[in-house]
C-alpha cells in the first residue's frame, strides 16, 4: 500500500470524527469551509492543518514540527501533522475542528 493510500485511510478516519465537515477530492485531498481550505493531504501523504499566523507560530513551536509543503509550494498557515502527533489521535481531531472554527470566521470567499 502507497503512503498516500495508507495516509488517506489514517486522514479519512481522523475527518469522519468531526462532523461539521467531509473529506473532499478525488486525487488531491483536502478539507474546505466558507470558501478556503484548512486541511490537506498532499502527494507525499504527509496531511497539514490550517491556522490563523499567531497559532501556527505557537502550534510550529509546540510540536516541533514545520509548514508543509505541497506540489512544491509553501502552504503558507498550515503546519505539518508529525508522525509523533498522529499518536494522539484525539488531538489531531481537535486541531480539525479549531482549523474548521478558524476558517468559518474569516470572512467568505
Amino acid at each position: 500500500m502507497s503512503t498516500v493510500n495508507s495516509q488517506l485511510k489514517i486522514y479519512d478516519e481522523l475527518i469522519s470524527r468531526c462532523s461539521r465537515f467531509e473529506r473532499k477530492g478525488k486525487t488531491m485531498f483536502f478539507t474546505s469551509a466558507n470558501g478556503y481550505m484548512f486541511s490537506i493531504l498532499n502527494k507525499a501523504g504527509e496531511i497539514g492543518i490550517r491556522f490563523s499566523k499567531n497559532v501556527q507560530g505557537d502550534y510550529l513551536e509546540k510540536y516541533s514540527t514545520t509548514i508543509i509543503k505541497s506540489y512544491g509550494s509553501v502552504m503558507q498557515g498550515y503546519i505539518l501533522i508529525t508522525p509523533e502527533m498522529l499518536n494522539d489521535e484525539e488531538n489531531v481531531v481537535s486541531l480539525l475542528n479549531e482549523s474548521y472554527d478558524y476558517v468559518m470566521s474569516l470572512d467568505p470567499k
